[in-house]
């Protein structure tokens, strides 16, 4: 076949180019994301009852829920969370399960449990979602000119915001979100901080008792005016009308237009009541650096492309700023920024590592058109490898890319060792037409096991479990498709183009430049250290056997974690003040805190108290807890912020609990650690929640056992019970439902009905002037004749502490205490823990976090490499006919995977996923030397050379081709050292493994497996 297609030059030409012209339509299609498209299926499922406490709703609603909603098919985890008045059942289901059928069964399991909940709760909501359904930007919108409202600080009761912010809201909501929504890039827009107006009604308690009127007479004449009539139709000859009537009240000045006949006098209501129009009271609040904001979280379609959607933003973002220079657009938490950064990084490192490995080649080669031919290798093979992309649906994206990284320096292998086998019989003095076939062929064997060999350390990555598996699942195959692409370049097209190149030339040609350069003599330095082994062969086996105690040392010393070290510019903050606070209170302190760091900030949003977001990207907080995003002036000054945030939360609020993590994008949502490195889950002994007091007892002898440890306190919340007097009730002939409405009115939640307006609904209360009263019990009720009453006669108050939260797991209720500490101190810190609750009768205690869920991942990747060291064997058996020498080329790799952990341990970096992924590579790439030498071997045995001729001529002839091969695949990684952004923080312990993995494999392949194959061979040659 080569030897017909070196005679076809232009038909292979005309070929080649056809497929490049697939291949860059293919490139223009291309989906570019930041990771691939995993579906990791999440299901939320909320409860509202407003007046059950956190125990009483995780009782009679949670539990009955969660007890049905463990049979949905596939579930991994399931996790309750009980507050005051809310409840969240959230469920993880199997990686790449189909969540539409899940989202269909849950339904049902809920409306099978229906019959046994309260009869009066309305139907749990149901959210489906994926870990990676990301907002791909945050804006913030609010007022430069807001302070300059014109209220009064004795109206801040009533105006928490200015009227100017009430419009801003109606404006965000109505105009600019769904402006953005019409991007076609855009599914949806998610928002939260919205004021609204409600019209509060306050009567004149003076003019109702001179009339003798009481206040149920004026919501009573709201009502008969709030009606809707029909239409009528009537007849007049052949034409027919229809006749409507509008009767319903429509607006403030509807409500002060109503008339009202008191003693055959007619009155206007806001004669006798005044009708304030204010902003409804907020639960919670966003600020965008101090200042009030509206946060729209916009949600990407899942087929749309980063970089269409972020031009798109920000031309509008643009425009709206022209438009309204009133208003202020921020754009925060941007994932096409990280998009940008990382792949463009990881673009340009794939440029910088393809041209170290053609200056490489342009010193080995001493000629000009030779390394032309090993460097059209690379941009043909990413161009196949592309175009495959296409075809297998496979996304650009950090992963894919790695991928294509990993393989660049192995694409220009298989070129160098087609060249070099050409060059070599060309030399020999064999005519260029038959060396370059003959070449071929012979080298085609080799090369195809490499590549087998390479790929099938990546096969068994697709079968890790979770998440892992599903994402390495595009890195194996970009190895796979560079890999083959490279070999069907260099047996395909590379011998075509170097017949073209050579066949008017006699013998092969050098550039005398290029020769002056090559100053190493490889055959006879090789041949000279080759020989110093074998005459110290002793040293050779002892160093071999050493390496396994130093291999277990270096394993149990080195650190291990999920991820490297990433770094960041952004982060948020969660707060949880652990004390009965306003959602206003709230949102003072948090902005009083965020102040103390505004010098280092370059943005920062404070998101306080219950947010109006309808989907679960950003997590469910209380009216006394806050989710702040922080971005820093530059990575430096994170570091420095998270100090002084931490050092005022613990001076001034120490009941506080507060924790950083890094801010949310797609990378941090699969791989991130969501739980601390340790927690302990208290498990009471008679099934039920905790009891406070006891766990409180409980946490104190925690904190004593463990004094260098800090152990959270526990989150309570302290409740106000009114406890109805049903004996004087009774006397003053006052009813249940007199004392609630009462109560109703004193805190302003007596709502008569809505007027509709929009997209939104204004609510009509009936209260006071304040938002609440100074003292609810002196609020008075008129009993039947017409005497009035204090509430404090009828109601008692008392006050009880209870737990804030209510978290429930698969094994039960239980109570999570977080602990930050080493990998190191994990172990004696869990059979201290032990030792304690042992000793307590009320608790149990389970363990749980990051330590656990690391070594799971590391367990699973050791099976993979065992896996993989299988797969080579078979693979190796299967070329060579022998059982022995695969054992000789696997012998390098214990020793090559001890070289990579010891450089990784000896600059402090860690076993993680990443690096552990740079292991399985190496192994499959380092023994490719091993296997052309092996080969080579072979062939001079068989041809007649002695034993120690044939391993002496073999490395002679394979030396440079290996140190070329070698240098091209380390050079090609060797740009991701450099750290500075995700991408390439995540890039680092790969490529650090790989380089000083091959470095290590290069010398052992070069002399150690020859000194194996003698001493084995030369024992059975004895025999």
């Amino acid at each position: 076949m080569i030897k017909r297609l070196i005679e076809r030059p232009v038909a292979v030409t005309m070929t080649l180019i056809a497929v490049l012209v697939l291949g860059f339509v293919s490139i223009g299609m291309l989906p570019v994301s930041l990771m691939p498209d995993i579906q990791i299926p999440q299901i939320t499922v909320r409860v509202v009852d407003d007046n059950a406490s956190a125990r009483e709703l995780d009782a009679t609603i949670v539990k009955p829920l969660k007890n049905q909603l463990m049979q949905v098919s596939h579930l991994r985890d399931i996790t309750t969370e009980a507050r005051n008045g809310t409840g969240t059942i959230f469920m993880q289901f199997d990686p790449g399960s189909d969540i539409n059928y899940l989202f269909i069964e849950t339904n049902e399991k809920i409306d099978r449990a229906m019959s046994s909940l309260p009869r009066d709760m309305e139907r749990p909501k149901v959210v489906k979602a994926s870990a990676t359904d990301i907002p791909a930007f945050f804006i913030n919108m609010s007022l430069t000119d807001e302070d300059d409202d014109g209220v009064v600080a004795s109206s801040r009761e009533l105006f928490p915001v200015s009227p100017k912010f009430m419009e801003l809201s109606r404006f965000a909501g109505q105009v600019i979100a769904k402006r953005i929504e019409q991007i076609p890039q855009v599914a949806m827009v998610d928002v939260s901080g919205l004021s609204y107006p409600e019209l509060l009604i306050v009567p004149d308690r003076k003019k109702l008792e001179s009339l003798g009127i009481s206040e149920q007479t004026l919501e009573n004449a709201l009502q008969r005016n709030n009606i809707k009539l029909g239409n009528l139709t009537i007849r007049e000859g052949e034409y027919q009308y229809d006749i409507r009537f509008e009767s319903d009240i429509l607006s403030k000045k509807d409500i002060e237009n109503v008339y009202l006949n008191i003693h055959d006098r007619l009155y206007q209501f806001k004669d006798l009541a005044t009708v304030i129009e204010h902003p409804q009271r907020r639960q919670g609040m966003v600020r965008s650096d101090s200042h009030n904001a509206v946060s729209m979280a916009v949600i990407k379609q899942s087929d749309a492309q980063m970089s269409d959607l972020r031009a798109e933003i920000n031309g509008l973002m643009q425009h709206f700023r022209n438009e309204y220079p009133h208003v202020q657009f921020t754009v925060t938490r941007d994932q096409t920024q990280l998009l940008e950064y990382s792949i463009g990084n990881l673009r340009n490192d794939i440029i910088v590592g393809a041209l170290l490995a053609c200056l490489i080649i342009f010193l080995f080669m001493q000629d000009f058109r030779t390394p032309v031919l090993v460097t059209i290798t690379i941009p043909l093979a990413l161009i196949v490898s592309l175009l495959f992309f296409h075809l297998l649906g496979i996304t650009i994206n950090i992963v894919s890319l790695s991928g294509l990284v990993l393989g660049i320096g192995m694409m220009v292998d298989n070129s160098i060792v087609v060249i070099d086998n050409i060059s070599q019989h060309w030399d020999r003095g064999e005519p260029l037409k038959e060396a370059v076939p003959a070449a071929t062929n012979e080298v085609f064997g080799p090369m195809l096991s490499s590549v087998l060999t390479t790929c099938s350390v990546f096969v068994p990555l697709i079968f890790l479990s979770g998440i892992a598996g599903s994402l390495f699942y595009d890195q194996a195959m970009a190895v796979a498709i560079g890999l083959f692409s490279s070999l069907m370049v260099s047996v395909l097209v590379i011998p075509v183009y170097y017949y073209l190149f050579y066949r008017k030339s006699p013998f092969r040609p050098t550039n005398r430049y290029l020769e002056k350069l090559a100053v190493v003599d490889f055959r006879g330095g090789y041949e000279r250290i080759l020989k110093w082994f074998f005459r110290h062969q002793r040293f050779v086996w002892i160093s071999f056997i050493a390496v396994f105690p130093a291999l277990w040392f270096v394993y149990t010393e080195i650190d291990k974690e999920k991820l490297p070290p990433l770094t960041q510019d952004d982060m948020l903050m969660s707060i949880d003040w652990n004390s009965r606070i306003s959602p206003e209170d709230n949102d003072r302190r948090t902005d009083a805190l965020m102040s103390e760091v505004a010098d280092l900030a370059a943005q920062r949003t404070a998101m306080t108290g219950i947010q109006q977001f309808i989907l679960s990207h950003t997590r469910e907080l209380s009216a006394s807890e806050a989710l702040v995003y922080v971005r820093a002036k530059s990575p430096d000054h994170l570091p420095q912020i998270k100090e002084r945030l931490e050092k005022r939360l613990k001076e001034q609020y120490p009941d506080a609990m507060f924790h950083f993590e890094m801010a949310g994008n797609i990378f941090d949502m699969i791989f991130s650690e969501t739980e601390p490195p340790l927690v302990a889950r208290l498990k009471p002994t008679n099934g039920r929640a905790p009891d406070p007091d006891k766990l409180n007892a409980l946490l104190g002898e925690l904190s004593r056992a463990l004094p260098d440890i800090y152990i959270e306190p526990a989150v309570w919340q302290e409740h106000v019970l009114f406890v109805v007097k049903p004996r004087v009730m009774a006397l003053y002939g006052i009813d249940y439902n007199t004392v609630f409405s009462a109560l109703k009115k004193a805190t302003n939640q007596n709502r008569l009905f809505t007027i509709n307006e929009g997209t939104f609904s204004i609510p009509v209360v009936s209260g006071n002037r304040s938002q609440l009263s100074a003292d609810i019990l002196e609020t008075k009720v008129t009993n039947g004749a017409g005497v009035d009453i204090p509430l404090s006669m009828l109601v008692g108050e008392t006050r009880s502490r209870d737990l804030k939260n209510i978290i429930s797991g698969t094994e039960g209720d239980f109570y999570p205490v977080n602990i930050d500490a080493s990998d190191r101190q994990i172990p004696q810190l869990m059979s201290t823990i032990r030792a304690v609750v042992q000793q307590n009768d009320d608790f149990d205690v389970g363990f749980s976090g990051s330590y656990f869920s690391n070594r799971t991942m590391i367990g699973e990747l050791i099976v993979v490499l065992t896996v993989a060291f299988l797969l080579l064997f078979f693979i190796l058996a299967a070329q060579f006919e022998s059982l022995v020498q695969p054992l000789i080329i696997l012998s390098e790799i214990l020793v090559d995977i001890f070289g990579a952990l010891l450089i990784l341990w000896l600059l402090g970096a860690s076993i993680n996923l990443m690096s552990l992924i740079g292991l399985v590579v190496m192994c499959g790439v380092v023994i490719n030397d091993s296997i052309l030498k092996v080969d080579t071997i072979n062939k001079l045995r068989k041809n007649g050379y002695s034993l120690i001729r044939a391993i002496m001529e073999g490395g002679s002839r394979r030396i440079k081709p290996i140190v070329m091969t070698s240098l091209t695949t380390i050079l090609a990684v060797l740009p991701f050292l450099y750290r500075g952004d995700m991408g390439s923080d995540l890039q680092y312990p790969l490529s650090l493994t790989l380089i000083s993995g091959m470095i290590v494999g290069t010398v052992v392949s070069v002399f150690y497996v020859p000194v194996f194959y003698y001493t084995i061979y030369k024992s059975k040659k004895k025999r």
